[in-house]
């Protein structure tokens, strides 16, 4: 774990707001366990141990219904983490993953079977290296064909530079943390 990462709370506070029935928390990550899922050797930090039961935990103690368990970066291209916790979840989860240059269609289609209904796109340069738009025009192809969509992730500041690309996916997209908008002052 990174020196600066904070270390996942034992006994979180219950939030004095109660979240109407049926609330989904539409953002989060599993990390781990890395004996069971390795983190990337490409990745730019290294978190606290919080595994699908621990998620799962949190979600029932706040109160959510569901969760979207989105691909954490530090897990790369190997999206097992998020697809076990997607199995083990049934009904109350979904995921969204994250795909390179040589992700398959039956790989796409398997993630799919798993709760997958997404792919991530990460733009974001403290996070992940450059990948070309070409590489994700491709992997987009391959996501449009099996009816799921894309979310990007990227900072406010490159939204100008992104549109273009943005305009030629050819599926359903989705902006993923606001855009960073907080960060953007």
């Amino acid at each position: 774990m990174d020196a600066d990462w904070r270390e996942y709370h034992p006994a979180p506070k219950r939030p004095n707001y109660v979240l109407p029935s049926g609330a989904v928390d539409v953002h989060c990550h599993v990390f781990g366990p890395s004996s069971a899922f390795p983190f990337a050797p490409e990745r730019r930090y290294t978190p606290c141990i919080a595994g699908k039961d621990k998620l799962f935990a949190l979600r029932d103690h706040l109160g959510f219904l569901r969760n979207v368990i989105v691909q954490a970066t530090c897990h790369g291209k190997d999206n097992r983490a998020m697809v076990d916790a997607c199995r083990s979840a049934g009904d109350l989860a979904r995921g969204i993953a994250s795909g390179g240059p040589d992700v398959t269609l039956d790989a796409l289609r398997e993630m799919d079977a798993a709760g997958a209904r997404g792919v991530r796109f990460n733009f974001v340069k403290r996070l992940v290296d450059a990948t070309p738009k070409e590489v994700f025009l491709g992997i987009a192809e391959k996501v449009a064909q099996l009816g799921l969509h894309i979310v990007v992730y990227f900072e406010a500041a490159d939204l100008e530079e992104l549109v273009p690309f943005l305009n030629e996916l050819p599926t359903v997209v989705v902006v993923d943390n606001l855009m960073r908008l907080y960060w953007a002052r």
